[in-house]
């Protein structure tokens, strides 16, 4: 049953958020007794004025959840009575038996929790900073083995219920639709539940108490009263967390590398391969006569590591098959957008906590784990992320399916291949023994030896770039006949290359002059790739497979981002040679802590650089004309274009409208509908970005980053609509506006691969930023600013796209927000 396994999924998953409130609670700060060694005595300092009005938000939240949990206890409760009755008559629904299995603990819990809400209610009602409550937590914590007796219970009560559900129409229609009384404020009087999913509800619960005691902690003082009660009530929450979860090992995936005797290894690396339907890491090596695929077998601790042949295919026997044979291949899904920003936001979290365990000389054992911990992520990453497919089929038999992250790698894995493919190759089948001596020399011949994923680099190593480059492509040379030729810009990020920017086609020429200039953000990025292509304008050899691509590479060359070359104001030129062919360009590098500065402007005149507040006073207007034209714009004919809002477009067009939009140009709808849409997207990004204080404040920016770090949803759903209450209301609409339009772009993210949390990611580091007195009290490197505070600054973001519309006029007539969904 899909909710059993639910329930029982969510247990096991409980262990390891555990683990993250016992990181969280360690990093709060230092131990309230020397010495005492214990992970939850932890003291935090709290401004008292800021802290305590937190801490009203969390409660205030929290007792809204406990209203409506406790309205689905009673819900459940409702037909025990009946049923009980009916028990003992000669026409029973259920036995006694059945009723107290499927029930059990039910009445119990319910109690519990009603003593609970009727002393904390008045509390929060009649605010006081000097109100304690921390004796209601501990109270509730100690009573937590209620729920011990009811998780062991819970698969025989749901089996019971389906069964009893199964054999008896009258319980049936009894628990597909039990009644939940609405909170006292809310609309709807009654929302209709399963028993299936009420009985879930107190599994879910389990954690909730936990959540909210970390959230209080985090927002109590030291001194005040409370402080040690919580304290003792997390103390026994995390205990019987512990109890009901059994540690989960996840199973570790490792693999590695070749070079033979008379045949030579020339290549190998890690590729992902697709085999029945699943994504596999495989180690290939390229010898000079046959191409072989292998994994890494497990082997018991000490032996001597080996690799385990898949298969093989001698060079004479292989084929690359044509765009329209690819075509009829099985097309491959790729993985979920945001399901990769998830693992990208885990993976700068943990080397966050790295860096701080290692600079407040932790733990070995901690930075261990959390070491495992990032190669995990880390690790599915790297298999999850590629999506360009590289096929290669063997003459006398399969076929097979590789996925690349850029076409740079594709490219050259399939030179290298046809290279030794122009010599004399004979077609011949391996014995065994031959393949087990073949394959025995891959452990020492390989010349790549780890997966290619930060946890396996040393930590001398440099942690690459973050920040913005600013990149010139000029012009290109040594191209034998005309052809239609473009650029793309490639760097890396997390391990994998990502394509970041585009020039456009140069018709029908042999010196291209683009003269293009792009502005590319770096996550940790070592390299900088320019590939240059034909442009393919035949109509048949165009394939179907949107990720194949079919223009033909005329070359391609990779830079290091040297930040000593880099790290300098001034443009840097520089010649990339690749097959004869000289690409020319400059670039530029600002790093993320300066681009965060931004300049308070005294102009009056023009859009941008000009508080909103201004501009929208001037204009009667309730968002600012730049904004909605943009927007317009993008919606009318940008919508579809794949990246649109991550690709950037042509720094000139941009300065172009820039200048238009500020000089109130009267053809400046004429230019928009002319202008490149990446162009329009990057104006509109440029906007935000040069506003003299971001759209979310530099106020309220220290809230914002409490309220998303709150742990109980309906504590963060309280302070989140708060916070947006107290924006101004050119602010507060301008956002809204924009946060619509987002969510319209992200509609049509099956065409243009733009997901809520792609749009978030582009989007929340340029509408929330820390001010330069934040910066330099909290953060030391740009490596920092990007893991500690554009994380959260993201995750602001995605947290209101992923909400249900947000009205001004309901915002505003809601003093206090809650939160219906438990």
């Amino acid at each position: 049953m899909e909710e059993e396994e639910e329930a029982i999924g969510f247990l096991d998953k409980v262990l390891e958020d555990e683990d993250v409130f016992l990181l969280e609670e360690c990093e709060l700060g230092t131990p309230t007794s020397p010495g005492s060694g214990s992970p939850f005595l932890v003291a935090v300092k709290v401004e008292a004025g800021k802290g305590l009005e937190m801490r009203k938000l969390v409660l205030s939240g929290f007792l809204a959840s406990e209203e409506i949990y406790i309205n689905q206890l009673e819900a459940l409760l409702l037909p025990m009575k009946p049923l009980k009755a009916t028990a003992t008559t000669s026409q029973p629904v259920l036995t006694i038996q059945q009723i107290e299995t499927i029930f059990y603990k039910i009445q119990d819990i319910y109690e519990i929790h009603k003593e609970f809400y009727d002393n904390l209610c008045p509390k929060v009602q009649q605010w006081d900073s000097k109100v304690t409550m921390g004796h209601l937590f501990q109270k509730l914590a100690s009573q937590l083995g209620v729920y011990k007796a009811f998780v062991d219970n819970y698969k025989v009560a749901l089996e019971t219920a389906e069964k009893c559900s199964q054999s008896n129409n009258q319980f049936q229609k009894i628990s597909e639709e039990l009644k939940v009384k609405g909170p006292k404020d809310s609309k709807d009087s009654h929302t209709s539940v399963t028993m299936e999913a009420l009985l879930y509800k107190p599994i879910d619960r389990v954690t909730r108490s936990t959540l909210v005691l970390h959230d209080l902690l985090k927002h109590t003082p030291v001194d005040h009263p409370d402080y040690p009660l919580l304290q003792d009530a997390l103390r026994i929450s995390q205990n019987f967390l512990s109890s009901i979860n059994e540690d989960i090992d996840p199973r570790r995936t490792a693999v590695t590398t070749p070079k033979g005797e008379t045949r030579q290894l020339v290549k190998d690396g890690f590729l992902v391969e697709v085999s029945e339907s699943s994504r596999k890491l495989r180690h290939v090596f390229l010898f000079t006569d046959v191409l072989l695929c292998a994994k890494l077998k497990k082997t018991s601790a000490g032996k001597h590591q080996q690799y385990d042949c898949k298969w093989y295919i001698p060079l004479a026997d292989l084929v690359f098959p044509s765009p329209e044979e690819s075509e009829a291949s099985p097309q491959v899904h790729p993985f979920p957008d945001h399901e990769l920003e998830d693992m990208k936001m885990k993976i700068s979290a943990l080397k966050s906590e790295i860096q701080k365990e290692k600079a407040n000389k932790g733990q070995s054992r901690a930075i261990e784990r959390l070491k495992k911990k990032m190669f995990e992520n880390e690790f599915l990453l790297l298999l999850n992320s590629p999506t360009i497919p590289f096929r290669i089929h063997n003459r006398n038999g399969k076929s097979y399916l590789f996925l690349l992250s850029s076409d740079y790698e594709r490219s050259e894995w399939r030179e290298a291949i046809q290279k030794l493919q122009k010599k004399d190759l004979q077609a011949f089948v391996l014995s065994s023994v031959e393949l087990q001596v073949l394959t025995g020399s891959c452990f020492k011949l390989r010349t790549v030896h780890n997966i290619p994923v930060t946890s396996n680099k040393d930590d001398d190593e440099s942690p690459g770039l973050y920040g913005f480059l600013h990149v010139i492509v000029h012009s290109a040379k040594g191209f034998k006949q005309s052809a239609n030729l473009y650029c793309t810009l490639e760097v890396d990020s997390f391990g994998y290359f990502v394509s970041k920017a585009k020039t456009r086609v140069f018709r029908d020429t042999t010196e291209p002059k683009w003269d293009e200039e792009f502005e590319i953000e770096l996550e940790g990025s070592q390299s900088l790739r320019i590939l240059c292509y034909e442009k393919c304008y035949d109509k048949t050899k165009v394939n179907k497979d949107n990720n194949e691509i079919v223009d033909k590479i005329m070359g391609k060359g990779q830079i290091q981002l040297d930040p000593q070359t880099v790290e300098t104001k001034n443009w840097h030129t520089d010649v990339i040679e690749m097959n004869g062919i000289k690409v020319e360009f400059s670039m530029k590098f600002t790093s993320r802590d300066m681009s965060l500065k931004r300049t308070p402007s005294k102009k009056q005149t023009g859009v941008f650089g000009v508080k909103i507040s201004v501009v929208t006073k001037r204009e009667r207007s309730k968002v600012p004309y730049i904004v909605r034209q943009c927007v317009e714009e993008v919606e009318k004919r940008g919508i579809e274009e794949v990246g649109i809002y991550r690709i950037s477009g042509v720094a000139t067009d941009i300065q172009a409208l820039k200048a238009a939009f500020d000089a109130n140009n009267k053809d400046i709808l004429l230019m928009l509908s002319d202008m490149d849409i990446n162009a329009i997207a990057g104006t509109l990004k440029l906007y935000f970005r040069e506003l003299p204080e971001p759209l979310l404040t530099d106020r309220l920016y220290p809230a914002f980053m409490e309220g998303i770090a709150l742990s109980d949803p309906a504590a963060k759903e309280n302070c989140m609509m708060h916070l947006l209450r107290t924006l101004p209301d050119p602010n507060l609409i301008t956002f809204l506006f924009l946060l619509e339009h987002l969510k319209r772009v992200a509609e049509k993210e099956p065409i243009n691969k733009m997901s809520l949390h792609n749009l978030a990611t582009v989007f929340g580091p340029t509408l929330l930023r820390p001010s330069e007195v934040e910066s330099k009290a909290h953060l030391t490197s740009a490596a920092d600013i990007w893991s500690h505070d554009v994380m959260a600054q993201v995750q602001v973001l995605l947290y209101y796209l992923q909400h249900p519309p947000i009205s001004f006029a309901e915002l505003k007539r809601n003093t206090l927000y809650f939160s219906t969904d438990v």
